[in-house]
């Protein structure tokens, strides 16, 4: 009943605000562009057995190398905006980085060990294998985010530390430096992003645009493939390790940022931006990048890359298939109830109670108490 229609001598109940929503709903732009970014890191991955036989999936390869990972960088800095030293932010951090790369770093030691027949594989929590090494990367990256969001030209201070690490072979394979280092300018990039620039690349000229500037790349990469070396793409090796002058290590980590930055900005304006059908399972692409690299190893070890039949376009097709469509299966959520434990542990026993939040929690308890009671007591008309 309305409040018009209420007589005058009756009690009423004053209207309460609604409560505020837990959190902010998630971008679905975003959650489809990691959905897609990582079902082309698992494809990469099954295409590396097999491209030795075919220039055009070694063009392919060659291509989604190019802007893949950037992609990935650039999507994971602009999330990183608001990074600082807040107690419970750096515990997400630890929780969501520091402990699945430790988890992980030695799960793959052991599977390496036991099912890929290396008996002398140690587990080196120093040297990152395989995949972990995003994990070591993503953990320094957010970590200095305060600096760079302090400094005042942050982007040619990040090409600067990536050009002197592509000249610098003395640095080794601690931690993966190399790639953390390469790599840097694109998450600093995504620090300096604002919704407005995302908002530009999704434009229908742009979109439009796209496509011949991926057939190009694609005939690029099919000329080049005899002609270069891919290591450049991996980021993980100084320009002296690959055999080249020293000089050529600046040149390339601004030819491929540019060229990486192009095909980016294409793969984003591909990309829906309308709730989807695997929208919600941008939320577990951690899980799907972490997990497959057992599949594709095992697959490997194991020698299922070998049939001859799979070395032509319809065993090509089939592998890019079944990896687009088993990844895909590990980003969902049962899977991600299964290994929460060790992808999102909570593990409120290992921190400290901010004195702060648990200041900030009592008041927000006393408010919800005091509107309760309001909401009990009658209001005289």
């Amino acid at each position: 009943m309305s409040d018009a229609a209420t007589s005058p001598g009756q009690n009423r109940t004053p209207r309460l605000p609604a409560p505020p929503p837990a959190g902010r709903p998630r971008d679905a732009f975003f959650d489809n562009a990691k959905y897609l970014a990582i079902v082309l890191v698992a494809m990469g991955h099954s295409w590396e057995p097999l491209k030795g036989d075919s220039r055009v999936l070694e063009a392919m390869y060659t291509v989604v190398y190019a802007f893949h990972m950037p992609a990935f960088i650039i999507i994971s800095g602009y999330f990183s905006r608001n990074f600082d030293m807040r107690p419970d932010r750096v515990k997400k951090l630890v929780t969501g980085v520091v402990v699945p790369y430790v988890l992980f770093e030695t799960a793959y030691s052991l599977f390496q060990r036991h099912v890929g027949g290396a008996a002398d594989q140690d587990i080196s929590l120093l040297d990152p294998w395989y995949l972990t090494w995003f994990l070591c990367a993503l953990f320094a990256w957010r970590l200095t985010t305060p600096i760079w969001r302090t400094v005042r030209h942050p982007l040619p201070l990040a090409f600067v530390v990536a050009m002197l690490a592509s000249v610098s072979p003395s640095i080794g394979d601690d931690l993966d430096l190399q790639r953390v280092l390469q790599f840097l300018p694109y998450f600093v990039l995504g620090l300096c992003l604002r919704p407005e620039h995302f908002r530009l690349v999704r434009r229908w000229p742009v979109r439009i645009a796209a496509v011949p500037v991926f057939a190009a790349a694609l005939v690029f990469a099919w000329w080049s493939v005899p002609r270069m070396n891919t290591g450049w793409f991996y980021h993980r090796d100084s320009a002296q390790e690959l055999g080249a002058p020293w000089w050529c290590g600046p040149v390339m980590v601004l030819a491929l940022f540019g060229c990486s930055l192009l095909l980016t900005a294409c793969f984003l304006s591909w990309v829906p931006g309308r709730r989807m059908w695997c929208t919600a399972l941008g939320a577990g692409t951690l899980y799907g990048y972490l997990l497959h690299g057992f599949v594709v190893k095992y697959a490997v070890d194991k020698g299922w890359f070998d049939a001859g039949w799979l070395h032509g376009p319809l065993g090509e097709i089939l592998v890019t298939a079944v990896a687009g469509a088993g990844v895909t299966l590990l980003c969902t959520g049962p899977v991600r109830r299964v290994f929460r434990f060790a992808m999102e542990p909570r593990m409120d026993w290992a921190f400290r109670r901010d004195v702060v939040e648990a200041a900030r929690e009592r008041g927000r308890q006393g408010r919800r108490s005091e509107q309760s009671r309001g909401a009990r007591e009658p209001v005289n008309a």
